[in-house]
């Protein structure tokens, strides 16, 4: 089965889908597998990240906003603006694909854990997740 999820974001920062992934999810009930996500982006990631404590997705996006600038004089890539290459790079160092085993129908996730979209840009943007699961 595949299928597709839309993330609606507004600007830089982590966007957790968990709870769209799992109703779609719903109609593998009593059923083991294993659920693949692929962004369909090049300026945006993909994520399993504690979801409980705000403060944790704050540090990741501050931190990854410090390992990759802005204004980058090296930067060639600009045409959509300054967080165009970065947007790029942040990407690349990140996870465009992730999978999570099902198992009785449910995530196995951990207590914790969250999915989530890493938007990279500046600007609002409606991003599409494939979603893949098989038995």
């Amino acid at each position: 089965m595949t299928e597709f999820l839309t993330v609606n974001t507004n600007g830089q920062g982590l966007y957790e889908f968990t709870g769209q992934l799992r109703q779609l999810t719903q109609s593998f009930k009593g059923q083991d597998g294993l659920c693949t996500l692929f962004v369909r982006h090049t300026s945006c990631s993909l994520l399993i990240q504690e979801n409980a404590d705000p403060s944790a997705k704050r540090d990741l996006e501050t931190w990854l906003s410090r390992l990759v600038t802005e204004h980058d004089p090296l930067y060639t890539h600009t045409a959509e603006g300054p967080d165009d290459m970065p947007a790029h790079i942040k990407a690349a160092l990140t996870a465009t694909s992730i999978s999570i085993p099902i198992s009785m129908g449910e995530l196995v996730l951990g207590t914790w854990q969250g999915i989530f979209l890493w938007e990279h840009r500046h600007q609002a943007h409606s991003r599409q997740v494939a979603v893949h699961i098989s038995s």
